[in-house]
């Protein structure tokens, strides 16, 4: 222990502090988001709001504090966002309860995946063109709930979306920072901010009986499965190469899925390899040296620490904003990954069609059988990819 302590101070740097910090003040400004509006559609408290938060903030920094300084590397893991807008399509049709046997369900699935190292497998076996539509259909709504919110809230989230232009374009990194301040900044002087009393103390999480249900298990853990290796574990992945750290996905999924068990029964979702705001700390600006850059994650993880003992402060804060204005940081948050998996569904010819009814069929918010859009997305959509797949079809016929 003695001896990590001195590497680690050894090793400490400014620059790679700042990374860490960077990359957890932007998951609370964006991601973050998506959880409040999950709440509403749940109607939790702001305690049971406070505890998601600690079990989140807590497992992302014990598993990623633990796996940087393991393998020298800035690993950063977070909570799941593409996990957490699946939230927001089941509540209120899922209870709390039934939710946290979905996380415990996807966590234990996860970490056979991992500690049998069956992940490259399994994604061989679900086409990118097809997990990207039914991202790109989860994502979809929060895109469209930006231009809603003008209805009631025009000049602000007009302003908003302005102000993201802009920040995208001269200062992408940053670019949900300045969003958020542009929101905050407006709806103080326009007078639209909620009166809320701001009391800051330590956070005390909330235990969460699981009840288990094939409504859960088919609506959220599935889905939450699916999304997380192919949504964050993967692209988390690619980052680290390209970033030329060969570190072996088994211990990474191993490790944030034990996380992920530990913190569902308080309302922690899923853990997993952060991807967006993992390139804040993978690069030259968190240190020159690729061998100290390590020190993002760590610090990444002491960040998340605060934030999950202050979780409660956390969500009083976010409670003073407008639902307009978090439906607009929500959607904005999310441009770029609707981009991006939209671009992935639809730029392979063979899996196009598919894709394509994938997102549709994601994006409808059907409901059949007590199954909800998101299962009968992913489900329809590889029937239709080896239907459509005449090579893959051929051996079932000879």
């Amino acid at each position: 222990m003695a001896n990590v302590i001195h590497t680690l101070k050894d090793d400490w740097s400014i620059s790679a502090t700042v990374a860490g910090f960077l990359a957890v003040l932007i998951s609370y400004a964006g991601p973050l988001i998506i959880f409040f509006q999950a709440a509403q559609a749940a109607q939790v408290s702001e305690t049971m709001m406070a505890s998601w938060i600690w079990g989140v903030s807590i497992g992302a920094a014990v598993s990623g504090i633990y796996l940087s300084i393991k393998y020298k590397t800035p690993i950063i893991t977070a909570w799941s966002a593409p996990g957490t807008a699946l939230l927001v399509t089941v509540f209120p049709n899922m209870s709390i309860n039934e939710a946290i046997a979905a996380y415990i369900v996807s966590a234990i699935v996860i970490f056979l995946v991992g500690a049998t190292g069956s992940f490259d497998k399994i994604l061989r076996w679900i086409p990118n063109g097809i997990a990207a539509g039914m991202m790109a259909g989860i994502l979809f709504q929060f895109g469209l709930e930006l231009f809603v919110a003008t209805n009631t809230m025009p000049f602000i989230v007009f302003s908003m979306l302005g102000c993201y232009l802009v920040a995208k374009r001269f200062s992408p990194r940053y670019t949900m920072i300045w969003v958020l301040l542009c929101g905050v900044i407006l709806s103080v002087l326009l007078g639209k901010m909620n009166p809320v009393d701001i009391d800051l103390a330590l956070t005390i999480p909330t235990v969460i009986w699981p009840e288990w249900t094939w409504n859960a298990v088919f609506n959220l853990a599935i889905p939450l499965i699916l999304v997380s290796l192919t949504g964050q574990f993967l692209p988390g992945m690619a980052i680290l190469n390209l970033n030329g750290y060969d570190t072996p996905a088994k211990p990474i999924v191993s490790i944030t899925s034990l996380a992920s068990l530990a913190v569902a029964c308080v309302g922690g979702i899923t853990i997993v390899l952060a991807a967006i705001t993992a390139a804040l700390c993978t690069g030259k600006d968190a240190h020159e040296l690729k061998e100290k850059r390590y020190i993002a994650g760590v610090a990444n993880g002491i960040f998340y620490l605060l934030g999950g003992l202050l979780a409660g402060s956390i969500v009083m804060i976010f409670s003073l904003l407008p639902k307009e204005l978090v439906a607009a940081l929500a959607g904005l948050a999310l441009i770029g990954a609707i981009s991006t998996n939209i671009t992935i569904a639809m730029k392979d010819d063979s899996q196009r069609d598919a894709a394509l009814i994938t997102f549709l069929a994601t994006a409808s918010g059907m409901s059949f059988l007590g199954l909800s859009s998101v299962f009968w997305g992913i489900l329809i959509g590889m029937i239709a990819y080896y239907v459509l797949s005449k090579k893959r079809l051929l051996p079932l016929f000879s």
